[in-house]
């Protein structure tokens, strides 16, 4: 039996965070296994979501920069519609208060357009691959595969929210406070399978994240006609840590994205004008 990639990456995690010259090729390893282990309709959804991103707008814990205090008490509150929930550079790291933690959620599941578009993504995927075929590859099909991912995602982001608010675990990714490309890409991979606990300091495996994962794929398996549930959690957990680093990934680096875009269209603007 091959291994997969959550099993696989693990090995590789202590020399992510020692140095440039290290990290480049455990992370180029890893990224290569990634790449050729992530079943095709994943891959063809992450690089979709790679494309939009473009189009719009001993591992230690970071050490924190001296910053200036936030002006606005939801500078801790980002949800980017492609992307998730993050922490800027400048924004100081600190835990979220429960009703911080309750208000994440609902913009993570139900107010951010982000969720709907992932879902249809997913769907399409879905319905390329036609799975399940008993639902068909018509409209209703279509609507029923958005239905159960939708329904899945939620689940699962429930499951996750409640885990870490019980163990003090942060929901958000922290874009990394280093510079260098495959620096900031082994940060990107270390948070997708690694936390923070209470302190923001101290790291911790991202175990309610991938057992919420599990059991949204089981929760899902119920209203599907295989009734596959283990199966259904494995593949969950699988896609989790795919798109989990890749989501990562692009909030690590949209801000470079936008800044070269507004540079081309400002510099674009000034030829046109000679």
């Amino acid at each position: 039996m091959r291994p997969e990639p959550g099993v696989t990456v693990a090995s590789s995690f202590a020399g992510l965070c020692v140095s440039d010259v290290t990290a480049n090729d455990d992370v180029r390893r890893i990224l290569v296994l990634c790449c050729t282990r992530l079943r095709p309709r994943v891959m063809t959804v992450v690089m979709a979501m790679s494309g939009l991103a473009a189009v719009f707008p001993t591992c230690q814990a970071q050490e924190t920069v001296p910053q200036a205090p936030a002006k606005k008490t939801d500078q801790q509150i980002n949800v980017n519609w492609l992307y998730g929930s993050y922490v800027p550079k400048e924004v100081p790291l600190r835990s979220l208060t429960n009703h911080e933690r309750v208000k994440l959620y609902v913009r993570q599941s139900f107010t951010t357009p982000g969720i709907y578009v992932k879902t249809a993504l997913f769907s399409i995927g879905d319905q390329i691959d036609n799975s399940p075929p008993e639902w068909g590859s018509g409209f209703a099909g279509f609507g029923r595969r958005f239905a159960s991912r939708q329904g899945q995602f939620v689940v699962q982001n429930s499951f996750s929210s409640l885990g870490n608010a019980m163990l003090g675990y942060e929901p958000r990714y922290d874009r990394c406070r280093c510079s260098g490309f495959w620096r900031r890409t082994g940060h990107a991979l270390l948070r997708d399978f690694f936390t923070y606990n209470r302190t923001e300091k101290e790291l911790r495996p991202q175990i309610p994240l991938f057992v919420a994962a599990f059991g949204a794929g089981v929760v899902a398996g119920t209203w599907k006609p295989n009734n596959d549930l283990v199966g259904e959690g494995y593949r969950s957990v699988i896609t989790q840590a795919g798109f989990g680093f890749l989501a990562n990934w692009v909030g690590e680096f949209a801000p470079d994205a936008k800044r070269i875009l507004r540079k081309n269209k400002g510099g674009g603007t000034s030829a046109g004008k000679n």
